[in-house]
């Protein structure tokens, strides 16, 4: 019986556990995290609620049945140490030590490395620590076309663009003034014009083997309007391309995470191991990194694992055996769409503790639960991303209207975005990237 400890009760989690549970090999799974996701409840023997980032409370659940190994979900437990603390009890991780898990939780230590070790794909950038000098980078420098970042982790809420968050350089010296006081530093970075997608790859330090690439909607509204969000739905084709993407741009995403983890190794003497995810943007010459992150994405996750083909068991452990080199990843030629169904106000004022319900979803639909709470007379809104709702089928099409139908059948004060995966949105972004690149 292989144990395994999945930290995070997100609806990433709970398809990272549904994956474990396909595994030819007999699988036990222990839960640690901060609600009781139904989801994760009915798949595993063992369940503990606490805060995410509890170091101790961590090790002594996993010391209390000693998991072959642990699969952190979010970023925040990689961020703090966890996977150094479980080390010590001899607990391997599917993440990244803290040393190298820096390549998320600090967005400066990953612009200065690849313009240390020459990686292609950076903007132009500059690292503040103080406001000296802010005003002549935003206007002359990059002549007002910038992205302002806090350093640290945000839940995907920290970067601000001139244009869609910011209407100027006064509002970005505003911001960047924001990040320094909470943070004593600011990246600032030129503007990439183009298309975004993501693509997650597994890292055993040396070796790197990347799953499909997926295009995630982080704007709340139909029509990528409102505020930033943790992600609203996110899609992936058939063909294991995007509609706007060419095998060359894939190929340039995979060197600049190759060359990257051969930098983490040279930088600091540890292999990266785990999932580097990262958001790289199709521009008029190629392609650029956005950011990258530890671990897997959401909604991602869902477009991804639910079609991979290899024994996802086999898989971990080879990561953490530093064993991936001739390993290829299979998927099925299937496309999906995922659609997250939110609570009305998200994500500034989200409805908190109504209840809602599931109906009877279509064939080809699966949901995954994020942030609600089972209690004894149903579902009740956590106050977060409440239920992806996946929808698989031969085309984007098809995906798309299954996963339509299940959003549907959530009834109660929710909303989600009608728009992703739909072939009106996906040609205005097709027609976007052919003009950029004609």
């Amino acid at each position: 019986m292989t144990k395994i400890l999945i930290l995070g009760t997100g609806a990433r989690e709970h398809c990272i556990a549904e994956t474990f549970k396909r595994s030819k090999h007999p699988v036990e799974l222990f839960t640690y995290g901060t609600s009781k996701n139904p989801g994760l409840l009915d798949l595993s023997s063992g369940y503990e609620v606490g805060s995410i980032t509890d170091l101790e409370r961590i090790r002594l659940f996993a010391k209390s049945f000693r998991p072959d190994f642990v699969f952190p979900g979010p970023e925040a437990p990689i961020a703090a140490g966890v996977v150094d603390v479980l080390a010590e009890e001899g607990f391997h991780s599917v993440a990244p030590r803290l040393t190298v898990a820096r390549l998320e939780s600090s967005k400066g230590f990953t612009r200065e490395l690849l313009k240390k070790y020459h990686i292609p794909g950076n903007p132009l950038f500059k690292v503040f620590y103080s406001d000296e000098g802010l005003d002549v980078y935003l206007r002359d420098t990059l002549r007002g076309e910038f992205v302002i970042k806090s350093d640290g982790l945000k839940g995907g809420k920290g970067v601000k663009v001139v244009g869609d968050h910011l209407a100027d350089v006064a509002e970005g010296l505003a911001y960047a003034r924001e990040c320094l006081a909470e943070d004593g530093r600011v990246v600032i970075e030129e503007k990439f014009i183009g298309e975004e997608f993501s693509l997650m790859s597994f890292v055993d330090g040396t070796t790197v083997l990347d799953t499909i690439p997926a295009q995630d909607h982080k704007r709340a509204y139909v029509g990528d309007k409102g505020p930033n969000t943790g992600g609203m739905g996110s899609y992936s084709d058939s063909n294991h391309l995007l509609p706007f993407l060419t095998p060359s741009d894939l190929q340039a995403a995979h060197d600049i995470t190759v060359q990257v983890a051969q930098a983490l190794l040279e930088e600091t003497g540890t292999p990266f191991q785990g999932i580097m995810y990262g958001g790289f943007m199709a521009v008029r010459d190629g392609v650029r990194l956005i950011e990258y992150n530890a671990r897997m994405a959401d909604p991602e996750t869902m477009n991804v694992l639910p079609l991979l083909e290899n024994d996802f068991v086999d898989l971990c452990q080879a990561l953490i055996r530093r064993e991936l080199s001739g390993m290829t990843l299979q998927f099925k030629t299937k496309a999906t769409v995922c659609k997250y169904v939110v609570p009305k106000g998200y994500p500034d004022e989200p409805v908190k503790h109504e209840k809602i319900e599931i109906g009877a979803l279509p064939q080809g639909a699966t949901a995954y639960f994020a942030s609600v709470d089972q209690r004894e007379d149903g579902l009740y809104l956590g106050g977060s991303r409440a239920v992806a709702i996946l929808g698989v089928g031969e085309t984007l099409t098809e995906a798309e209207q299954i996963a339509q139908e299940g959003a549907l059948a959530v009834k109660g004060p929710v909303f989600f975005r009608e728009d992703i995966g739909t072939a009106s949105l996906l040609e205005s972004r097709i027609q976007r990237m052919t003009a950029l690149r004609a």
